[in-house]
């Protein structure tokens, strides 16, 4: 067990980074607009929103490539790798040029929405911005997704800080107009992002093509034709995850959404709230994906000891790191929130959110934690159905119930996000380890 924890917290600790380095690019995003204006950093909030809630489909069907690829690793197949991945280029470009279109299209339905007038503008602006990095991203999550399977997850942290490196000054440029460039706020912001997130993608490929490690499996010697029997396998485990992960990331940006009918300064507070808990969602997140990993590895060598010693590690370290996030978050709400913005009302909102964000630290890691594992077994359609359950059935209805039809405004919102993680953590970890149980007792014979 305790090979195990090791083996999973050096496999998790890269991923971590890389994910904190995406946090940090909202991070960037935030505080930039922040310090342009109110309005700015609430249009990015609402853009941000609109940027993730298609993009958590592909994220998702994406996702499928690791456990397949650490499963043929596990079993001695190395050498179906190369095809796989080929084959899943393919999936990334046709999602990539989907989600460009579906952003392009985004602009006409924030009206209809609700969301406020003055707000709308600047969410046009970073969307439409944006929206021209979507098949670089789709692209480096395949790459990104292979490295990560044959337990190589070093560049996934590289490229990651690498891609703040580009973000910083370039945004700052573009946002403010520096250096003979014209101010241009929230759309500056989100051309920045759209340039870093194809700096990010040309570097790994160039990396995979290069390296020495992955030399072996001359994964740019050559490139097939759709195969639509591996499609239809990637898409078979793969959609049902897309599905879950929409869910869930779609009842964060949803209630995202619901801010920006209460005006800039709630829109403004719930971005600052949201951007920190993302972040402190990226050490479990790391440690569910390296997770996912070692359960595919197992299951490719029908090890049903090692299966659940791989889940258990990652359940041991996720209560070590949420307790640690959720206590940070109650000492240093206040001074967090002054990070972001010189607006006393949105900083002391957003302070106020923070402690709730400090409560669902916990069943959060629990319910990623359990989706990994499930993602390693690939066992994702009835996870998906539980997903909706709690995220729509409870999660939606308790937030917009509380925040928006009885006046508790953005914690109303956020109380519902704790009951939906909640009730999400109980069923998929009660669905993780019935499926290992199963598993075993055939074991068995």
């Amino acid at each position: 067990m305790r090979h195990e924890m090791r083996t999973t917290a050096v496999l998790a600790a890269p991923l971590v980074l890389g994910h904190v380095s995406s946090g940090l690019i909202g991070f960037v995003d935030s505080a930039l607009a922040g310090h342009h204006g109110t309005d700015t950093l609430a249009g990015v909030s609402v853009g941000n929103a609109l940027y993730w809630l298609p993009m958590m489909v592909p994220m998702g069907v994406l996702m499928s490539l690791p456990p397949f690829v650490s499963e043929l690793d596990g079993a001695g197949r190395r050498e179906e790798v190369p095809a796989l991945f080929r084959q899943a280029l393919w999936l990334a470009a046709g999602l990539g040029i989907a989600l460009f279109l579906v952003l392009s299209v985004w602009r006409y339905l924030l009206g209809p929405m609700g969301i406020d007038p003055q707000v709308i503008p600047h969410a046009v602006a970073f969307v439409e911005g944006i929206r021209w990095g979507i098949p670089a991203f789709t692209f480096y999550l395949c790459m990104r997704y292979l490295s990560d399977g044959l337990h190589w997850t070093l560049p996934t942290m590289v490229l990651g800080f690498g891609g703040l490196l580009v973000l910083v000054p370039l945004g700052y440029a573009m946002a403010f107009g520096v250096g003979g460039l014209p101010e241009m706020g929230a759309s500056g912001l989100g051309f920045a992002s759209a340039i870093m997130l194809w700096a990010q993608a040309i570097c790994f490929a160039l990396y995979l093509w290069k390296s020495k490690r992955f030399a072996d499996l001359a994964l740019f010697s050559r490139f097939e034709a759709p195969n639509k029997a591996i499609l239809t396998n990637l898409l078979k485990t793969g959609l049902p995850i897309g599905g879950m992960v929409a869910m869930e990331g779609g009842l964060f940006i949803a209630t995202s959404l619901l801010m920006g009918r209460l005006g800039a300064t709630p829109a403004a507070a719930h971005q600052i709230a949201i951007n920190v808990s993302s972040l402190c969602f990226m050490i479990p997140m790391g440690i569910a994906e390296a997770t996912t990993v070692r359960v595919g590895h197992a299951l490719g060598q029908t090890n049903t000891g090692k299966l659940r010693r791989a889940v258990v590690a990652g359940y041991t370290l996720l209560l070590i790191t949420q307790t640690t996030s959720a206590l940070l978050l109650i000492a240093g709400n206040q001074w967090v929130a002054g990070i972001y913005t010189n607006d006393m009302v949105v900083a002391t909102m957003a302070s106020q959110l923070l402690i709730l964000a400090a409560v669902f630290q916990l069943p959060d890691g629990v319910q990623v934690i359990s989706a990994g594992a499930l993602r390693g077994l690939k066992d994702t359609r009835v996870p998906m159905l539980l997903a909706a359950f709690a995220y729509w059935g409870i999660g939606m209805p308790v937030g917009a119930g509380l925040g928006l039809a009885a006046g508790y405004g953005p914690a109303g919102m956020w109380v519902g996000l704790i009951a939906g993680l909640t009730v999400a953590a109980l069923c998929l970890s009660w669905r993780a380890m019935r499926t290992i149980r199963k598993l075993e007792m055939q074991a068995l014979g």
